[in-house]
């Protein structure tokens, strides 16, 4: 729990306050005296007996006791003062601006080590330190600027970077983003973001708490901590939308099979973000324009009305809208024949509402009446009014302020004049305080993604059954490495999924006996060498006896290969589902089309375990390839059903045998009454 002596203290001290506020110590006094704060205000500083109008003390054994300390000094001289300040003035909370710390060298991480111990042996708490500060409403412990506007209601920022946190509140602010708290968490030495998010789960009240929480990453600390409170969070009504930035192909690592090569951290990031019900955006832009529709009432369904002056931004918007999987349903009928009637001739009704570049408010109002009452097949309106300078829209806004406080179907305003009427937008935003989206695309690309981020995901789903004990049996007596085909097969068997009826053989004599037992068409592989394709050492379509002598002597002279395996071909839709492990995401389970859809395109979806089969059925329906699965073009379909439920008995598998570091099936075949793995691939490392 975090103190409420940093988040509501009474008193504050300013360790290295300054007169020149264009430091770090002149700019947090500056800010702090200037915020809400009703408290008592103290000053640090050697060099001053007066700062910013206030006292100044020499050092801090001359102050009285204080609640809460911020620190602009050397970091060499924070750990004394910061023992000074628990022991002496029963300081309890800690905002350390001071770089020089483990993000520096040995020596700083030894500093950091030292005030994080000190502050946590009496309960304080601490942010930072290497960072910008601290916000919230009751006062202003941050020194970069611009301060913004605070409400209750507003946004609940956390974020890694305190540049980028400034760049951020500058773009939010300028469309008329709110905020409630601003918590720069720098190195994150005692509290990063996944303890900040742990607070407002613990504290959250329905009444008084913000519902939207903005999330700058790029580091992801303790991602179950993450998704336990993003998820809770999100069921108790929050919206939350993050940004985790350092996902680029750097950060992926070589590896031995398909999943590995894919499941990469920043794939991971994707299946906990989705899991927990995050939105994720990739900018600036992107992350305040989710935040700011999240202030808006929620958009029930995905079918939007665009209301226009202007009919160019209208057909981007609507492209951006439709591309996304939302809907601009057509409007026809009487009721829009109505409509028609009340404006003026060559406006267009149909979707977009086009009332004409000389659309009055008054025509505006009436439109956006018969979207809220007339129009059953509308659940959101978007209103794009701009102008060319010849009129004022003073009106115009009034109208949409109006109507957005009495319409129960969302409205979002798109006023994209941001010079032509800047002081009517700017009244729109301070005076009414209003949200602007001054450009259409980047509104509709951020709606689809609020609108096709699923809800949150169940933590602890229920799989189906798996024999956990046989399951344990082969784990327990493997070695580390990859496992043998009699080990896959039990533990494939354990897990209740369906695999081919294969056999390794080391002589001519066993092949030929083989063949002869189970009959043809057969296939024939190399057991050793990684990528069996790679060397030849794959035959399909084996029909006669000829063809599996020729094969077998030519199959086990291939490098590596110590048997070959045969089994009966089968037929069916190749599919893929594997599994990787990762130390701090633990199992990412993957699953897609098989064959070149995974090998080149990379069509698969990723989920963390646990994953339940209504899960993997919702992955699958966003695969690119999801009519193959369909089936097309006279082509068995895959029965949908079997192959989540083998998704989902994978994730069992790996649950109960965490061990597993790399899991290939690939392929199985799948066809309406079968998934059938044909070829597995399973690493143990203990």
């Amino acid at each position: 729990m975090i103190n409420q002596k940093l988040l509501n203290p009474q008193s504050i001290v300013i360790v290295g306050a300054s007169n020149d506020v264009h430091k770090p110590g002149g700019k947090l006094l500056k800010n702090l005296l200037t915020s809400p704060f009703k408290g008592k205000v103290y000053a640090v500083n050697p060099k001053e007996t007066e700062v910013q109008g206030i006292h100044c003390y020499a050092k801090v054994e001359e102050l009285p006791e204080v609640d809460c300390a911020i620190l602009a000094i050397a970091a060499k001289y924070c750990p004394a003062t910061v023992d000074t300040l628990v022991h002496e003035k029963n300081t309890r909370g800690f905002i350390i601006i001071s770089a020089g710390f483990s993000e520096e060298n040995k020596q700083g991480a030894e500093y950091e080590k030292h005030i994080v111990d000190t502050i946590n042996s009496v309960g304080g708490s601490l942010i930072g330190p290497n960072c910008t500060g601290f916000l919230n409403t009751n006062y202003n412990g941050a020194f970069d600027t611009p301060v913004p506007p605070l409400s209750s209601k507003g946004v609940d920022f956390i974020t890694g970077s305190g540049a980028t946190a400034v760049f951020i509140k500058e773009y939010g602010m300028t469309n008329g983003l709110s905020f409630n708290s601003v918590w720069a968490v720098g190195n994150s030495a005692q509290m990063g973001i996944e303890d900040v998010l742990e607070h407002l789960d613990d504290t959250f009240d329905p009444e008084k708490s913000s519902h939207v929480i903005m999330l700058y990453m790029e580091n992801v600390r303790n991602p179950k901590k993450l998704l336990k409170h993003a998820t809770s969070l999100i069921h108790k009504g929050c919206k939350i939308a993050a940004i985790k930035s350092g996902g680029s192909a750097a950060g992926s690592r070589a590896a031995s099979s398909h999943t590995g090569a894919m499941a990469t951290s920043d794939v991971a990031v994707d299946a906990l973000f989705r899991k927990a019900g995050i939105v994720r955006c990739h900018n600036r832009q992107e992350l305040t324009t989710v935040c700011a529709i999240f202030m808006h009432p929620e958009v029930k369904g995905k079918r939007i009305a665009v209301i226009t002056h202007a009919g160019g931004p209208a057909v981007m918007l609507t492209d951006v809208l439709s591309n996304n999987g939302l809907e601009v349903p057509h409007l026809e009928g009487p009721v829009a024949e109505e409509l028609l009637t009340k404006l003026f001739p060559g406006s267009s009704v149909g979707n977009p509402i086009d009332f004409l570049a000389t659309g009055t408010a008054e025509q505006l109002g009436t439109i956006i009446d018969y979207c809220e009452n007339r129009f059953d097949e509308i659940d959101a309106m978007t209103v794009i009014f701009g102008s060319p300078g010849l009129f004022s829209n003073y009106e115009v806004y009034k109208v949409l302020d109006e109507k957005m406080k009495t319409c129960k179907k969302p409205i979002f305003p798109i006023l994209p004049s941001i010079i032509n009427v800047k002081d009517e937008i700017a009244d729109f935003i301070e005076n009414k305080h209003r949200i602007n989206f001054p450009e259409e695309c980047v509104f509709g690309n951020a709606l689809a993604k609020i609108v096709n981020t699923p809800k949150p995901q169940p933590l602890n789903p229920e799989l189906p059954k798996v024999d956990v004990a046989a399951i344990r049996k082969v784990v327990d007596r493997c070695e580390n490495g990859y496992l043998g085909l009699d080990d896959i097969r039990d533990l494939l068997d354990a897990a209740g999924i369906s695999r081919k009826q294969e056999i390794e053989v080391n002589t001519e004599a066993d092949a030929v006996a083989f063949a002869r037992k189970v009959g043809y068409p057969l296939v024939m592989k190399v057991v050793g060498p990684l990528h069996k394709s790679d060397v030849g050492g794959v035959v399909l379509n084996v029909k006669n006896e000829e063809t599996v002598i020729r094969e077998y002597n030519r199959l086990i002279k291939i490098p590596e290969t110590y048997a070959v395996e045969m089994y009966p071909m089968l037929d069916g839709t190749e599919v893929f589902i594997g599994a990787s492990y990762d130390n701090k995401f633990g199992h990412q389970v993957l699953f897609g089309l098989g064959g070149i859809f995974v090998e080149v395109m990379k069509d698969v979806k990723a989920a963390l375990a646990p994953v339940n089969k209504q899960e993997a059925m919702d992955l699958l329906k966003g695969l690119r390839g999801y009519k193959i699965l369909k089936g097309v073009r006279g082509q068995e379909p895959v029965n949908e059903e079997l192959f989540a439920e083998t998704v989902a008995r994978v994730s069992a598998l790996v649950q109960a045998a965490p061990e597993i570091k790399e899991m290939d099936l690939n392929p199985l075949l799948g066809t309406s009454k079968s998934v059938t793995a044909v070829d597995a691939r399973i690493r143990i490392e203990k």
